[in-house]
């Protein structure tokens, strides 16, 4: 069992020095592009380097974030951050977008990569994907319980990374569109508005119900690392640095000592809390008490804020130092400095003189060179060897141990790049400008009718009932499962679902999450790329194609223009019509009792403060909250180039509303209600 590593948030040079001044044994940064939290103030190339070289000297690692999902126009820019990365040594780097994972693997072979959260894994499938892609880390999904986490890592062939305190998105990280939809600001690109935290209600809910409380499991620290779990992830990047100080402090605490003081406590409450915590997901217990909003009445005073500034204003004073000093007659005395890193160096000083009263002694040398105030070393040990009968002052031991100490400084601050050679990429052209002639449908239930024969391929739940799947391909369907994107604590239920399946004569599934593609690939199954694998760019569409993929869906974040000069040659297809899903959700917001679900009588709704209804979907182990209006393409199809294929996804629809949706479809009329045309046109931030 390793020793857990409490990893902070820095967002700007103050919360990288009350970070490390707290403890932090690594912090997490963004550049100022391709970063998550594209609107924390974020670093540039020079001040990058400095923030490696101050976080090396105390001894903690850096890792970057580039967690965002890039266009094709950005992949070269996006390697040129990777490359200074390896050049100015930083430990690793967080990451999303499986192309630009894949470019990165090759191109700089010993960096390590940690998978983002944004890659929703949450199945012991999910982590042995990324592992077998060549990354070093994945941070789980944040909505995981603790049964859940003990039993990936028990599986789990590379390091994991666990969320322990800070914001708690309504939405599984990755699975959400809501802020990229309403407004073009892209949750997968970094720059999420979110709307989530507006008044958004169900009946009997708070009136706040896609506001989760800040999550904190601080108190369960020593049962993370018991569990063999590397990393201990504090969110808030876009947080002050008094919050940084107060919860890594807090997490230093709950370490070394089993607990955080009432005193800690209440200070990391008054600094941020929605309401106060929530540890519901890691205890299992999801519901209304889970939902929270911030208020002027817990924030933090000036007094409180002055408290905490002093447990930082200071350098850390940590790294054991020890001294070797000679001093012999007619010779330059000498003061060898060595760290705990193997790093060693040497100052000469004056020549000593004979002592006319009293002769130098150890005690006297210690007490000079034991002096490293101001620095983050810590005297250790000193080893003398003195002549008899001599002298020297003690501004001269003075000297000596100060240039040690910045000798030693400067070497813990050198830069040891990461070997990098940007991997050759074939040149692939863009796809010919066809109109797809080709659709399939996706469907909540079995309430199919001939109709919809001349499909592709539809797609049903992969809970449906071997009765009802034969049925279907006996009336001549072609028939895929979907596997849900939600599948937290369900993942040997959905093997059994796909081997059932399979034994029918069912091969086909559609997959959404990286541990839905590798529970296919198990089983040898053909794979379609759902719209959840956030597939953006042409590196990530051979990524696709090299999982064994047969064909995909493209990002729905995307525009038509972007979509038509994508390359590759695995197939692609477009969703062209439909209600998206724009959040992805385990606490479902209709779920107000707190006892679980209740199987709804009726199709549940939020309303936000307008009081537009957003439809409510649950299947597998999460909830969809569905846009208001459907996505319509329908008049709009000679417009979509290059690509092979369009879905349709029916959700809500009744009978009747499947089969006048399907007509208008087939006809390329747009519906007289309300739609959109989704984000094909306008494009996100």
């Amino acid at each position: 069992m390793g020793k857990l590593e409490i990893l902070a948030p820095a967002g700007g040079i103050d919360s990288v020095y009350s970070a490390v001044r707290t403890g932090a044994d690594a912090i997490y940064i963004g550049a100022q592009q391709f970063s998550a939290r594209a609107s924390a103030h974020n670093f540039d190339k020079e001040q990058l380097k400095e923030v490696v070289k101050y976080c090396h000297l105390n001894g903690t690692a850096v890792h970057l974030a580039c967690n965002t999902i890039v266009h094709d126009d950005e992949i070269n820019r996006a390697m040129k951050l990777v490359e200074y990365a390896c050049e100015i040594g930083i430990d690793a780097l967080i990451m999303q977008d499986t192309g630009l994972i894949t470019l990165t693997r090759r191109s700089a072979p010993h960096m390590p990569i940690h998978g983002s959260t944004q890659l929703s894994v949450h199945t012991a499938a999910g982590v042995e994907n990324l592992a077998k892609l060549g990354l070093t880390r994945v941070v789980l999904s944040r909505e995981l319980a603790r049964n859940e986490i003990l039993e990936i890592a028990e599986k789990s062939p590379v390091e994991l990374e666990v969320f322990v305190h800070g914001a708690l998105c309504m939405s599984v990280s990755g699975q959400c569109y809501f802020s990229a939809m309403l407004g073009s600001r892209s949750g997968n690109r970094g720059a999420c508005a979110q709307p989530c935290r507006l008044p958004f209600s169900v009946k009997g809910g708070t009136g706040h119900d896609l506001s989760l409380k800040d999550l904190s499991i601080i108190e369960h620290l020593r049962e993370l690392e018991e569990m063999g779990i590397a990393s201990a992830k504090i969110e808030g990047r876009m947080k002050r640095p008094e919050y940084v100080a107060t919860a890594v402090a807090a997490c230093r605490q709950s370490l070394d000592e089993g607990k955080v003081s009432p005193e800690l406590s209440e200070k990391l409450k008054a600094v941020f809390s929605r309401s106060g915590f929530t540890d519901g997901y890691y205890e299992g217990k999801t519901g209304v008490s889970m939902f929270g909003v911030r208020s002027k009445e817990g924030a933090a005073d000036s007094k409180i804020f002055g408290s905490i500034h002093e447990m930082y204003k200071n350098e850390r004073r940590h790294i054991p130092v020890d001294f070797v000093l000679n001093i012999k007659e007619g010779e330059e005395s000498t003061l060898a400095a060595s760290d705990n890193s193997g790093n060693v160096f040497t100052a000469k000083g004056a020549v000593p003189e004979k002592a006319i009263r009293t002769a130098l002694d150890e005690q006297r040398c210690e007490k000079s060179i034991a002096k490293t105030g101001g620095t983050p070393f810590v005297f250790h040990n000193l080893e003398c060897m003195i002549g008899d009968g001599l002298s020297m002052p003690a501004s001269a031991l003075n000297a000596m141990r100060s240039e040690c100490l910045e000798g030693l400084s400067e070497l813990r601050k050198r830069l040891y790049p990461t070997a990098f050679k940007m991997c050759e990429r074939a040149e692939t052209d863009t796809r010919k400008n066809n109109k797809p002639e080709n659709y399939r449908v996706r469907f909540t239930d079995c309430d199919i009718s001939d109709e919809f024969l001349d499909s592709e391929l539809i797609y049903v739940p992969i809970t449906t009932n071997d009765k009802q799947l034969i049925k279907l391909m006996d009336r001549g369907f072609a028939v895929a499962v979907e596997i849900p994107r939600g599948m937290f604590g369900i993942e040997k239920n959905i093997y059994r679902h796909l081997k059932r399946v399979q034994a029918l004569g069912i091969n086909e599934v559609l997959a959404n999450n990286v541990g839905a593609v590798e529970m296919a690939k198990t089983l040898e199954m053909d794979i379609h790329g759902g719209f959840g694998l956030n597939l953006a760019n042409t590196e990530a569409l051979k990524w696709a194609e090299r999982q064994g993929m047969i064909d995909v869906e493209v990002s729905f974040e995307l525009t038509l223009e972007q979509i038509a000069k994508l390359g590759g040659i695995i197939p692609i297809g477009v969703i062209s019509s439909g209600r998206l899903p724009l959040m992805l959700t385990r606490n479902c917001p209709a779920q107000n009792d707190g006892n679980g679900c209740k199987h709804c009588v009726e199709a549940p709704t939020i309303r936000d403060r307008k009081g537009i209804k957003f439809p409510i979907q649950c299947y597998g182990a999460c909830t969809e909250i569905l846009n208001s209006v459907p996505l319509i393409l329908n008049d709009r199809k000679s417009e979509i180039k290059g690509v092979d294929f369009e879905v349709i996804r029916l959700s809500t629809e009744n009978s009747a509303e499947k089969a006048e949706s399907f007509r208008l479809f087939k006809q390329g009329i747009a519906p007289k209600g309300g739609y959109t045309r989704g984000l094909y046109y306008r494009g996100v931030e």
